[in-house]
């Protein structure tokens, strides 16, 4: 009888356990999904700021811009940034806000400056 509930409590806690992960990855779905919709840049093009004023202020940061270009309304940046790692980031044209940035660490990569 103490075997059968015992069996049955574990049961009962892997199901709640199940349960709790698709909830939370669920969760998770809705929120990504809300996230992606607002990625969109949405600023009038007259109020954009020029790509070398964005490059300009990346290098006074001490990255080395490789290219700038126009992604979903967004400048989309790859460069190497001030410890030699590559970076992918994304700014709003009109006040130049970070938006985005990915950091690659590469691993059997050395650079050298």
């Amino acid at each position: 009888m103490i075997v059968e509930q015992e069996h049955a409590m574990q049961r009962l806690f892997a199901w709640r356990k199940a349960a709790l992960f698709f909830g939370v990855l669920l969760s998770l779905s809705f929120f990504t999904g809300t996230t992606r919709a607002d990625d969109e840049c949405k600023d009038p093009i007259a109020q954009w700021q020029s790509r070398e004023v964005l490059k300009a202020k990346l290098e006074q940061q001490g990255w080395v811009v490789k290219r700038i270009r126009i992604d979903d309304g967004c400048y989309e940046v790859r460069a190497m940034d001030e410890q030699g790692r590559r970076v992918k980031a994304t700014y709003a044209p009109a006040s130049l806000t970070l938006l985005e940035l990915e950091v690659k660490h590469d691993k059997h990569e050395q650079r050298e400056h």
